[in-house]
């Protein structure tokens, strides 16, 4: 008790002595040969000054290789010491190292104890980063900190470094998973020049938390790796965790002293020296406009920044020459730019050039004059426009509103555009006097768009459904017509699924949207009085509203059929998408909506593209394989997976095995598939 007195002021501050010069280590010569020595272990690639093997490594750098599992670990440890990463440019090492714990018995006595320590730096050439990593103590009343390097002045403590932190419990309920703030778990910032990982207890009564904290925990850890969870109360005391360590050529000398020793470690002729940040000692990094291993003779070569793959680093907007660690960016002849780096190059003004400038200026007049008749021949081709886009046949539908090409012209600026594509572009605005937002489509200009845009009008002027998108009206005084929809605020479930930033949906909330989305495909199928299909069922083309109702849209490749009849032509759809048998065949039927959906359903419980190699194999194995519906389950999004839903992952596998089905006849109508999908959502 005595000497938790006397240490606690000194942990709580997290106070650091001074730390002892180290001994000079034993310097190992460069390799004769980087070509003899095994360049890596498994996948992690082994650089000088570390080597596998006699000859290979910089004292104090060796590397001891697991040929069995291909796995590095560092040489002369009491215990192994697996590496996953060894950085010549950042140097910086990633190793797992062991947990210290000591566990009690019923008498409140210690049972059996491990401080941690397996060695790992002998020759004093790793510093545990600061920057990195963090020390956590786990356990109920215990006082666990870490002491680093021995003193070798006169004060009273035998550490350089002491650092560390107290936990508390009241019961088995107080500790809180992912709470780490002194209840069970407390962690604290460590200071630079740490060498070791040896930790140490202070030891409390333990009688009234054997049931639920056993012992004590204390280790090092990436400040990124690790999120407290109650279960580590209870913590396997072989566990190991991962930390960062910072390491240099540590022969207690400074660059500049390092420089005019027979054994100064950076070798190669454009290299330079930059003294440790963590520690005694300096690191070596290749001259800037070189790359490579500094720490070995001509390891660092020109970068060759005129190659495509360094544009981004080193740009250049004009003629790219590489010189011997640089290079030269300039206009070419008869061109200027006042920064050819960033800026294209120009012609130079000649003077013919000026001369044409003032005539054009005589020639203003001319052009105002030309510009009054061309006015009147534009409002002449918009009323051919309007003509020929149907104006007349759709000025008879009520539901669709014919909107003035100036009344949509403040929305259609650049800073409202939403979305663009092949087809086009979208824009978000409001129309004049009102409230909600709406969405334009506006069409590239296209002969075969144009006949997709007119038909979309076609389309959606027969149908009304919450679950297809609303067309409020559209511009026939254009080439193609600008269509005007609702606006969609959350925008479409691919975005949704896979894009950047992307929602999370819970599993009724996916069976919400499969099966309204069904419904909407159905009413297209099935509930009016001429069917449509729709063409190109795909994520993309389902929109979701502020409460996640899903919207059908996009009906430029929908056709109107007759009942009972097939149609045949150019509906072209996403290949990922697409009907097996529509390919093979040419023959397009409401089933090929049905396998679209099937797709669809299965990007939606999966989470996963179309192009995914474990959907692309499901796909092709739908009938097969996959018939028992294994496949789908196995790649259910863990976001939704559950033991009590399994019932519910099969019904959905069955729908989707069956909609999948390379037998046109046998996919269910998908009238069915949303009775089937609403009674899973209920």
């Amino acid at each position: 008790m005595q000497t938790w007195l006397i240490l606690l002021p000194f942990l709580l501050l997290g106070a650091a002595a001074a730390a002892a010069a180290a001994m000079a280590s034993s310097v190992t010569p460069e390799p004769k040969s980087t070509l003899s020595c095994p360049g890596s272990c498994g996948s992690i690639s082994i650089q000088y000054p570390f080597g596998i093997g006699t000859g290979c490594f910089r004292s104090g750098f060796e590397i001891v290789c697991d040929n069995a599992t291909g796995t590095p670990a560092l040489a002369g440890t009491t215990r192994p010491v697996p590496v996953s990463l060894l950085s010549i440019k950042t140097a910086e090492a990633r190793v797992m190292l062991p947990v210290a714990w000591e566990c009690f018995h019923s008498s409140n006595k210690v049972n059996d104890s491990s401080n941690g320590d397996v060695h790992f730096n002998s020759d004093d050439v790793y510093r545990i980063s600061n920057t990195h990593n963090q020390l956590v103590v786990l356990g109920c009343n215990t006082l666990g900190y870490t002491q680093s390097q021995r003193s070798e002045g006169n004060g009273y403590y035998p550490y350089a470094y002491y650092t560390g932190c107290m936990s508390f419990c009241n019961n088995s309920r107080s500790a809180t998973d992912g709470a780490c703030a002194g209840v069970g778990c407390c962690r604290v910032e460590i200071p630079p020049g740490l060498t070791n990982n040896n930790m140490e207890f202070e030891q409390y009564n333990h009688t009234g938390v054997l049931g639920f904290s056993p012992c004590d925990y204390a280790f090092l850890v990436d400040k990124d790796s690790y999120t407290f969870r109650t279960a580590d109360l209870k913590m396997d005391t072989n566990t190991m965790m991962p930390v960062w360590l910072d390491w240099a050529i540590r022969d207690n000398l400074t660059c500049d002293q390092a420089r005019k020793t027979e054994s100064y470690a950076c070798v190669s002729t454009s290299s330079e020296c930059r003294d440790s940040s963590n520690g005694p000692g300096y690191v070596c990094n290749c001259s800037k406009g070189y790359q490579g291993n500094p720490y070995i003779a001509d390891g660092c070569t020109d970068i060759n920044e005129c190659d495509e793959q360094h544009n981004k680093e080193y740009p250049c907007r004009g003629i790219c020459e590489n010189t011997s660690g640089s290079y030269e960016c300039k206009c070419p002849s008869g061109t200027h730019s006042a920064d050819p780096l960033n800026i294209p190059c120009n012609p130079n003004f000649p003077l013919a050039a000026k001369i044409v400038t003032g005539a054009i200026g005589g020639l203003f007049i001319v052009a105002l004059m030309v510009f009054i008749f061309l006015i009147g021949k534009e409002k002449r081709k918009m009323k051919e426009f309007f003509r020929k886009n149907g104006g007349p046949i759709i000025e008879k539908v009520n539901k669709i509103k014919l909107f003035k090409k100036e009344e949509l012209e403040p929305i259609l600026k650049t800073s409202n555009c939403i979305g663009q594509g092949g087809f086009g572009e979208v824009y978000k605005g409001y129309l004049r006097d009102e409230i909600r937002p709406v969405a334009i489509k506006k069409p590239k200009i296209d002969v075969k768009l144009a006949n997709q845009f007119a038909n979309e009008v076609i389309i959606q002027s027969r149908v009304l459904h919450k679950n297809i998108v609303n067309l409020i009206g559209c511009c026939l005084e254009v080439d193609v017509p600008i269509l005007v929809y609702e606006y969609v605020s959350n925008g479409s479930l691919d975005k949704i699924l896979h894009g950047s930033n992307r929602l999370p949906l819970d599993l009724n909330l996916r069976l919400k949207v499969a099966a309204q989305s069904a419904k909407g495909l159905a009413y297209m199928h099935s509930e009016i009085t001429t069917p449509i299909l729709h063409g190109d069922v795909k994520p993309a083309n389902i929109l979701l509203d502020e409460d996640f109702m899903p919207k059908i849209s996009d009906f430029g490749t929908s056709r109107m059929i007759a009942i009972e009849e097939n149609y045949t032509s150019t509906i072209i759809g996403n290949w990922g998408y697409m009907d097996p048998e529509y390919v093979q065949t040419g023959l397009y039927t409401s089933k090929s909506d049905v396998y679209s959906f099937g797709v669809v359903l299965l990007e939606l419980i999966t989470r996963k593209k179309v192009l995914d190699p474990d959907i692309n194999n499901l796909l092709g194995n739908s009938l097969d394989t996959y018939a028992k519906k294994k496949g789908v389950i196995e790649l259910v999004d863990p976001e939704i997976s559950a033991k009590g839903a399994i019932g519910i992952f099969h019904s959905l596998a069955e729908i989707i095995v069956q909609c999948l089905n390379l037998d046109v006849d046998l996919r269910p109508e998908m009238a069915e598939v949303a009775e089937r999908l609403q009674f899973l959502l209920k």
